[in-house]
Formats: C-alpha cells, sequence, structure tokens
C-alpha cells in the first residue's frame, strides 16, 4: 500500500470513529429528551407505570455515557487530536455528562411520581409543574439541536430561557411554602412536587450547560460562568 493510500485509510478510520462517537451522542440525546417528557407526563398524570419506565431507562443512559467516554478517551489517546477535532471530543465528553445527569433528574421526578400514585396527588403545583416543563424540555431540545446544527445563536437563546426559568422557579417555590403553612396536612405530598420543580430547574441547568459546550466548539471561547452579554460577545466576535 503506497504512503498515500495508507494516510487515506488511517484519515477514514478516523473520521469513522468521530462520526461513531457524535452518533452515539445525538442518539443519547434523544432518548433523555424523551425521559424529561414522559418523567413530566408520569407527573402530572401520576401514572406510575410511565415512571417506572422513565426509571429503568436511567440504567440504559448511564451505560451510554461510559460507552461514550471510553470511545473518546481511545480517539485522544490513539489520534490526539487538535485544534476543531479536539474540541469536538472534548465537547462530546462534557455533553455525555449533562446528558446523564438530566436522566438522574428525571428518575427523581419519576420517583415522586410513584410516591404520588401511592400516598394520592398533591393539592397544589400542578399549574407550576406543567409551565416549567414545557420550558425547560424546550429548552433541552433546542440545545441539543443547536449541537447537532452547530448553532450557536440558538445555543444563545438557551441561556436566555435559563434565567427565566429560575426565576419561574423562584416564585413557584414560594408559593408551594406558603400554601404548605396554610395546609400542613398536605406537606409530604408538596414537598415531593417542590423536589420536581427543583430537578426541572437543574434539567434547565444541564440544558444551559449544552449549549455553552456548543459555543466552545464552535468559537473556540469557554463562556461557562459568564454573564449573557459576554456569551453574545462571545458569538458576534470574529464573525
Amino acid at each position: 500500500m503506497s504512503t498515500d493510500k495508507s494516510s487515506s485509510h488511517i484519515s477514514q478510520r478516523y473520521d469513522d470513529e468521530l462520526s461513531g462517537v457524535k452518533s452515539q451522542l445525538f442518539e443519547m440525546g434523544g432518548i433523555v429528551e424523551k425521559q424529561v417528557k414522559d418523567a413530566i407526563q408520569s407527573l402530572l398524570d401520576i401514572d406510575s407505570q410511565i415512571a417506572e419506565h422513565v426509571v429503568k431507562d436511567d440504567t440504559r443512559i448511564n451505560d451510554m455515557e461510559v460507552a461514550v467516554d471510553e470511545d473518546c478517551a481511545l480517539i485522544l489517546a490513539r489520534r490526539q487530536p487538535a485544534a476543531s477535532d479536539l474540541r469536538l471530543v472534548l465537547t462530546i465528553i462534557k455533553t455525555t455528562t449533562d446528558l446523564e445527569r438530566i436522566g438522574d433528574e428525571a428518575r427523581k421526578i419519576a420517583n415522586q411520581a410513584i410516591m404520588l400514585a401511592e400516598e394520592g396527588p398533591a393539592p397544589s403545583g400542578y399549574v407550576e409543574i406543567r409551565h416549567i416543563g414545557h420550558s425547560v424540555s424546550t429548552m433541552l431540545s433546542q440545545a441539543l439541536d443547536s449541537l447537532v446544527r452547530q448553532d450557536v445563536n440558538l445555543a444563545l437563546e438557551v441561556a436566555k430561557k435559563d434565567k427565566a426559568v429560575d426565576l419561574e422557579y423562584g416564585t413557584a417555590v414560594r408559593e408551594m411554602m406558603t400554601y404548605m403553612m396554610e395546609d400542613p396536612r398536605s406537606i409530604s405530598r408538596v414537598m415531593g412536587i417542590m423536589w420536581s420543580l427543583r430537578a426541572l430547574e437543574r434539567i434547565g441547568d444541564h440544558a444551559r450547560n449544552i449549549a455553552e459546550h456548543v459555543i466552545y466548539l464552535v468559537k473556540g471561547d469557554d463562556v461557562r460562568h459568564v454573564g449573557i452579554k459576554q456569551m453574545a460577545k462571545a458569538i458576534s466576535d470574529d464573525d
């Protein structure tokens, strides 16, 4: 085999390896996205059957994270990627971690649904669950879409939505606290709603993290722990 053909063969294998881990990541993202929607639905409907499926799927998500991490580690060791390819591999590793943690939060919501199915529905909080649940589901969907398309402007929109979710979460928690003080008999069930709201808020945080990874992938700037204005500036620079 000539040197050119050998180099071409190695290059093709490298491209295939990168494509493989990207495909695994996108598959994992789709499963987690459904897991979150199902967890929210199980809580709204107090459906323990759906909730149990969500809990069971968490093991699958954990296994996928391990598999992607192993494949990425092999790429780093064998290929020693540089520049944009290195950013891609690092982005995949970071994103799988966030997806796994989103799966954990979905499992927590599903566990609360199972608890409420046994104890009876909470007297309040479902409107907040529905509204914040819709917001974070949209954030997650857009974050994953921004990753597939490498769309930094869509990633920025996800980050902006996270601030709104944080404000809604704070308001909802204050309302739940007031309700528990007025009706102490409802404390355990309302606490289940509060834990679920906390899990949703954390899902929003992880969706923002994914959006930040996208900006790092495309622009090469680490925008963790910065405000929206700085994030927007990183996106607009060098265009």
